[in-house]
């Protein structure tokens, strides 16, 4: 990896700046929170900077959107400092404020590496258009920045670039090198054959992706939703089946493309409604009018099987069908248990609802790689440079 990381800098007596992800999901108008991966996944940093002898470890990050009063109220971050202290097993000093005599005497009388946990970054509206002002004025409370929240790298916001533009030195954090070292190689300098698994709803949110792993990959395996866009493309019929009518031709012209190295589904499963029930059936190519495609079917599943053997690595994006329902999960489980029995093989989740499906599903173990960001993930296969990452500092 090109980018300095945490193991390069000495902390010790400084006030080091984090930019974490602890955009966790709540219930509750906030006041629960559901799931607390996110804060987990922070843990491996801030335990190796409280193990370097800092001042302080001063923890920012978003939480939701910010767009009313009743957002904030629901989106406010005291909810996650009792959570974080639990898991570190030491205090943990929330600040409810993004700026001013509150939050600058907290940080100005920390000390014996105090973890002081700031409100939400989007609190502040110059936090989603990169103020300068803001920037400038939280990176004037530290001595080092340090980037992990890779969730977020893909935005210019002050406080993934605007902290790292003008507190040097910036270096990231262990998470954000993890999924460098995944994705990045994976896109970059992968051990092949490389096949990458494109699934979901919609091709307009692919599009970057697939057109950057045609010259990649040596396989596209396409599923989920867009695959109607395609079939449509190809003259197939498609019944109700979910199709984005203007992205057709841009189908067609990805066929014609991709020759031998797409891999598109050849039946599917179908219902009458979207619904876990109903009249259930597998169909091919074609989908009878008053039916909708829901999952792929076990002709596409053993293709993929196929495409799949002696992979070295794999980058996987977006279910194969509606796994929230179990009568269209199959499609996804099989995926799962196929990347899971891949031998030797480097094998990437890339965030969102592919992550979503493998860990609910009992596979998050056996896969090597789960991203924590599911736009950044997408954003980093289509080969785009993350404004967050460009802002750490190089070797």
């Amino acid at each position: 990896m090109d980018k300095k990381t945490i193991r390069d800098i000495d902390v010790a007596g400084k006030t080091v700046l984090v930019r974490v992800d602890f955009n966790v999901p709540m219930k509750d108008e906030g006041k629960v929170i559901t799931d607390d991966n996110r804060i987990v996944a922070a843990l491996p940093t801030i335990n190796y900077l409280l193990e370097h002898n800092p001042k302080a470890v001063v923890l920012f990050s978003h939480l939701g959107k910010i767009k009313t009063e009743e957002d904030k109220a629901k989106n406010n971050m005291a909810v996650v400092a009792p959570r974080l202290a639990e898991l570190l097993g030491r205090d943990v000093k929330f600040v409810d404020a993004t700026r001013g005599p509150k939050l600058e005497e907290a940080v100005k009388n920390a000390e014996n590496g105090q973890v002081i946990l700031v409100q939400n970054t989007r609190y502040e509206p110059g936090e989603t258009k990169n103020d300068p002002e803001l920037g400038k004025y939280w990176a004037s409370l530290g001595d080092v920045f340090v980037e992990d929240a890779f969730g977020s790298v893909h935005r210019a916001h002050a406080s993934t670039v605007g902290i790292p533009t003008n507190l040097k030195p910036a270096v990231a954090g262990f998470l954000l090198e993890k999924e460098i070292a995944y994705i990045g190689k994976a896109v970059s300098n992968p051990d092949r054959p490389l096949v990458a698994i494109l699934g979901g709803s919609k091709v307009s949110s692919k599009i970057g992706v697939i057109e950057n792993l045609l010259g990649i990959a040596d396989k596209i395996i396409i599923g989920g939703g867009m695959m109607f866009t395609f079939a449509a493309a190809k003259g197939h019929k498609i019944g109700s089946s979910l199709v984005e009518e203007d992205k057709i031709e841009l189908a067609k012209k990805y066929i014609e493309k991709g020759g031998d190295k797409l891999v598109l589904p050849v039946d599917s499963v179908v219902n009458t409604a979207f619904a876990n029930e109903g009249d259930i059936k597998v169909v091919g190519e074609d989908v009878p009018d008053g039916y909708m495609g829901l999952d792929i079917g076990p002709k596409s599943v053993e293709n993929i099987k196929k495409a799949l053997e002696g992979a070295k690595t794999v980058i996987w994006n977006g279910p194969m069908g509606v796994f929230e329902m179990s009568n269209f999960a199959n499609g996804t489980i099989e995926v799962c248990k196929a990347l899971a029995a891949l031998d030797g093989a480097n094998t990437i989740i890339g965030g969102g609802d592919s992550a979503a499906a493998v860990k609910q599903l009992g596979f998050a173990d056996q896969v090597s790689h789960i991203s924590t960001g599911g736009g950044a993930s997408l954003e980093y296969m289509e080969g785009k440079v993350l404004p967050g990452i460009a802002a750490v500092d190089d070797k």
